[in-house]
């Protein structure tokens, strides 16, 4: 687990059976949170370190969804992957096909939703709303910075390192490894738009959906419609308006609208059209959250390492139902969490990324927990709760054996433990 900040990059080495003596090196994710100091020169030194571990091949890179705090490094560190580093494979979610149909719905709904909120912020900020335009413009940062670099930037750099590519399914066969005593699964994200949809936990068994497309519609008949060319609802021709800023200075507006008196402010509505934006943004988030390409790597002795990128509660849902035929035995997905001993903690130990009853309740034989947090850079991004409490206390305390699960955190030293853990300032290892 790398130490860059508040984002994700991960490397697996797992042992080859063939004689060779250079491991099989899977990679999943290169990324650090928009405004993270010194971002390129953080995102280049783990690739430096990455190429230079690997002998300067990866053979399988995972990209888990397109959140820039786990994209970022394939644009900021550009230079270090074409001249020191090959990627032999690339695996994306089913939710990266342009050939699929239900891919082609949600990029197309996110595409629009993301333009209308980029508009509103740019209203707001206008208007003179610096707390709305602060957390909306929080939230947009996880898919780049507009101006110079996306999220879809980042996943076409990656598209281009190698052209064996594979878009994955939940229903895909294990694949296993050439030369290589291990068996990959593909847990998520399903390709279910329900499911996609269910980011929270249920509240008195009422489902809760990101990104509904009742509330998107209403906030593009409302809000969104101000953002078109022609807005029939405009009271007065774009010609005769005055921006907020503008009119603040204006001795006019001074007196009869901007008064002394803080007991007119109530009377103000200048964002209000705007109200719904945050959440918006929010559910758009969370459902990107909840498209993260989920990994269980099963090792030979049964053992299972889980991934679960940013999976949400639809996300981990869905393995509950998963079932595959391994020669004469049946995997399901209770079954890998069940011998998971190592866990990459979802979304940055966030409160609806680790499901209790149906997630970290069973995985009984837990060893050791990573969590790629950063919890000073959270606090300054307004995720005070980022990393849970509750979470990281129950990630730490005994498994079924009565051993003590270790929890490792990019912001924190390491803690005393009995596993073999290597600690350095970029990196934690941990050797199974």
């Amino acid at each position: 687990m790398y130490r860059q900040g508040l984002g994700d990059c991960f490397l697996i080495s797992l042992p080859r059976t063939d004689g060779s003596t250079r491991p099989y090196y899977v990679m999943i994710d290169c990324g650090v949170v928009l405004g993270t100091p010194d971002p390129t020169p953080k995102m280049t030194a783990v690739v430096e370190n990455i190429a230079a571990v690997t002998g300067g091949q990866v053979d399988l890179l995972l990209a888990t969804h397109e959140h820039w705090d786990h994209l970022s490094g394939f644009v900021q560190a550009t230079d270090t992957f074409d001249k020191k580093l090959k990627v032999h494979e690339v695996w994306l979610g089913w939710t990266e096909d342009p050939k699929d149909a239900l891919t082609k719905k949600l990029k197309s709904e996110k595409n629009k939703a993301l333009a209308a909120l980029r508009l509103g912020l740019g209203r707001m900020q206008l208007a003179g709303d610096s707390e709305g335009a602060t957390e909306l413009g929080g939230i947009l940062e996880f898919f780049g910075a507009a101006k110079a670099a996306s999220t879809s930037d980042a996943l076409e750099n990656v598209r281009k390192m190698t052209p064996k590519l594979r878009y994955c399914l939940p229903s895909d066969a294990p694949v296993e490894l050439p030369g290589v005593a291990a068996r990959l699964y593909v847990l998520g994200p399903p390709h279910d738009e329900q499911k996609l949809r269910k980011i929270n936990p249920s509240a008195r068994a009422k489902e809760t959906y990101g990104l509904a497309l009742d509330s998107f519609q209403m906030y593009m008949d409302g809000a969104g419609t101000a953002f078109e060319a022609e807005d029939a609802g405009r009271p007065f021709d774009r010609q005769y308006e005055i921006p907020f800023r503008a009119a603040a200075e204006m001795d006019f507006f001074k007196q009869q609208y901007w008064t002394a008196e803080d007991g007119d402010q109530w009377r103000r509505i200048d964002t209000e059209w705007l109200a719904g934006s945050t959440e918006l943004a929010l559910q758009l988030d969370s459902l990107t959250n909840n498209t993260s390409l989920v990994l269980a790597i099963e090792l030979p002795n049964d053992d299972v390492l889980l991934f679960a990128a940013d999976a949400q509660v639809g996300n981990w849902l869905s393995w509950q139902d998963l079932k595959w035929t391994v020669g004469n035995k049946t995997v399901t997905g209770p079954d890998l969490l069940g011998r998971a001993i190592f866990y990459k903690v979802g979304h940055h130990g966030s409160h609806n990324a680790t499901l209790k009853e149906k997630g970290l309740q069973e995985m009984k034989r837990m060893r050791v927990a990573m969590i790629p947090v950063d919890h000073e850079m959270a606090v300054k991004k307004r995720w005070g709760k980022m990393p849970l409490d509750e979470l990281v206390k129950a990630l730490g305390e005994v498994n079924a054996s009565g051993e003590k699960r270790t929890v490792l955190r990019v912001d924190q030293p390491m803690p005393a433990t009995s596993e073999r853990v290597i600690e350095d300032k970029l990196f934690f290892e941990v050797s199974f």
